[in-house]
């Protein structure tokens, strides 16, 4: 017979044992699959997070004009990752949701983009993404969903602050198939997806220590989660989104393999009517106009291009071309994006941002 403190051991292993076996199991996250005939994405739910999702990003990004008539752009990024560890885990110290954050000012006075990063574990109140409705947090940058259908952003980066309100003007914009966007051939590489064009943005922007300095402009807003992506044979995306000046909205992409020919695209193009048409892969091109080299990455992206979406022609062109942004901190990627303009038939069509990866080294998400 065991000795009794051996016994007690012995208990207290196998009583512990399903607990371990149970933390130490893989975690299982759901397929992004299409939406139920008739059935759509449901607000204001879908504003705020999806833990159960691996992936998940809200994005804003927008031009912003100073009092001297000056523009910049500006792009601010909340990032919600869901680690392997499973949510059965009852430690408040195990990290099973990751929260990064981006933030990027472009100024062609500088020649090259002001911008920041974060990451911390979720958790104690300083790193969140709650339910419900868009609120996310990353110690003192913060997005956040009011009743009123606006967001308010703020965020001290190394280099500027900003404090913004950005109010909706149009509905919801419903990427791919009521929400359901597809990004390659396997029906699982997709994402559950929405926009918010034309969000009327106004507030103050710091540079450098200096006094707050209003701004007006407007803004587009992505959300966006997933499970898986890209596939192993994906290199990068091209994407662009565009307030058009006739009160449209235009949003592209393609997926890049590595030998860099195109393996998916699709576009929406919410007319000023409000039509909305959708561009199957086939429909979908970008062509490159012209090329700029990274001094830091050696990278090399199509800064200027032509985007064909059915037998409509864009032309994109960059505020200014180096709009390089190494995040190899926080994401590990190194990509282009910045502002750009749009036209058409040679008059201006809007105002967009425009987003490279791959180009440095093939993305992982």
């Amino acid at each position: 017979m065991l000795p009794p403190l051996l016994r007690l051991l012995a208990a207290l292993l196998c009583a512990m044992a399903p607990l371990a076996a149970a933390l130490a199991a893989p975690r299982l996250f759901p397929a992004v699959t299409p939406l139920p005939a008739g059935a759509t994405l449901a607000f204001p739910q879908d504003y705020g997070a999806h833990p159960d999702y691996k992936t998940e990003w809200w994005y804003a990004t927008g031009w912003l004009k100073t009092p001297e008539g000056k523009d910049l752009g500006y792009q601010v990024t909340f990032f919600r990752r869901a680690t392997g560890i499973d949510s059965a885990n009852p430690s408040k110290f195990a990290p099973q949701q990751l929260i990064i954050g981006h933030a990027a000012l472009s100024d062609p006075a500088l020649g090259k983009l002001l911008h920041d990063q974060r990451s911390a574990r979720a958790g104690f109140g300083l790193a969140y993404a709650k339910s419900g409705d868009t609120d996310v947090k990353l110690d003192d940058w913060r997005m956040a969903r009011r009743p009123d259908g606006s967001y308010q952003v703020t965020l001290a980066a190394a280099s500027f602050t900003l404090n913004l309100t950005l109010a909706p003007t149009q509905p919801v914009l419903l990427q791919g198939e009521r929400g359901y966007s597809r990004k390659g051939t396997d029906p699982q590489q997709a994402s559950y997806y929405y926009s918010e064009p034309h969000l009327k943005t106004s507030g103050t922007i710091t540079r450098n220590g200096g006094k707050p300095q209003a701004v007006t402009g407007t803004t587009w807003l992505d959300h966006e989660w997933s499970q898986q992506v890209l596939g192993d044979d994906a290199a990068g995306w091209d994407w662009v989104s565009a307030n058009l000046d006739d009160g449209g909205a235009l949003m592209a992409f393609q997926i890049r393999g590595k030998t860099g020919a195109k393996l998916w695209a699709h576009a929406t193009w919410r007319d000023a009517s409000g039509k909305i048409t959708h561009y199957a892969p086939d429909q979908v091109s970008f062509t490159p106009q012209r090329r700029w080299r990274s001094p830091r990455t050696n990278a090399e992206y199509p800064v200027a291009t032509q985007l064909a979406t059915g037998n409509t022609l864009w032309r994109i062109a960059p505020l200014q071309e180096d709009q390089e942004l190494d995040s190899r901190r926080s994401t590990g990627a190194v990509y282009w994006e910045g502002a750009v303009t749009l036209s058409r038939d040679g008059a201006r069509a809007g105002r967009g941002y425009l987003e490279l990866t791959g180009y440095a080294s093939p993305m992982k998400l």
